[in-house]
């Protein structure tokens, strides 16, 4: 079995995050406005959510690149190795890998 803890320098910071609805056979229903009942627009969620963000949580891209402006934070305060959660993918039947 691969290695729980996985501690990245740097260089090995991800440049951009997977997002699972490109792999769902189905993908998940969008989120109801519920005063209409109709499915959330992105003016709707403008004034709680910076557009960058809804743009992310509305996409069926792949992969999101991750910021520019959060690549550095992540450099700055990214002391926590990461963890694999390997009885989980066992669980969800994923096909996840390491890269």
């Amino acid at each position: 079995m691969d290695n729980f803890k996985i501690s990245l320098d740097e260089k090995s910071i991800p440049r951009a995050w997977y997002n699972i609805q490109a792999d769902l056979s189905n993908p998940l229903p969008p989120p109801i406005n519920p005063g209409t009942h109709k499915p959330l627009t992105p003016d709707e969620l403008a004034p709680i959510f910076p557009m960058e963000l809804i743009k992310q949580e509305m996409s069926l891209d792949k992969w999101i690149e991750i910021p520019d402006e959060v690549i550095k934070i992540l450099k700055l305060w990214r002391p926590t190795p990461l963890r694999r959660a390997h009885n989980l993918e066992k669980e969800l039947k994923t096909p996840a890998s390491t890269v």
